[in-house]
């Protein structure tokens, strides 16, 4: 399902959430630890873009997301993962505002 391009794949919301509930992906939080602890994807770790290191990402659990509040962090780890050819599936186009635009639930 997910092959490593040149490119960084943008997957949305709802795709992201069914991979979610096959336990088929590994959700990456790029966000600071108090955005994350004002409320996250359930199951979601936690690496923060300000000292993100992605050989650090854990390399069990399936094929890693990241996401932030809007896309934009994301994107940028992503991209870093890319440069150390860490391989990833992609990053939430949207970020966590257009999970919850859809209606999906944050845990706390």
């Amino acid at each position: 399902m997910f092959r490593q391009t040149k490119r960084v794949e943008s997957l949305l919301a709802a795709e992201i959430h069914d991979m979610m509930s096959r336990d088929a992906i590994t959700l990456v939080d790029v966000r600071e630890p108090n955005e994350f602890a004002s409320g996250h994807v359930a199951k979601a770790l936690n690496f923060p873009l300000s000292r993100f290191d992605p050989t650090a990402l854990p390399q069990t659990g399936g094929p890693i997301v990241l996401y932030c509040a809007v896309g934009k962090r994301s994107a940028m780890a992503a991209e870093a993962c890319r440069r150390a050819e860490v391989a990833i599936a992609g990053h939430m186009e949207g970020g966590l505002s257009e999970w919850t635009r859809i209606g999906l639930k944050l845990a706390i």
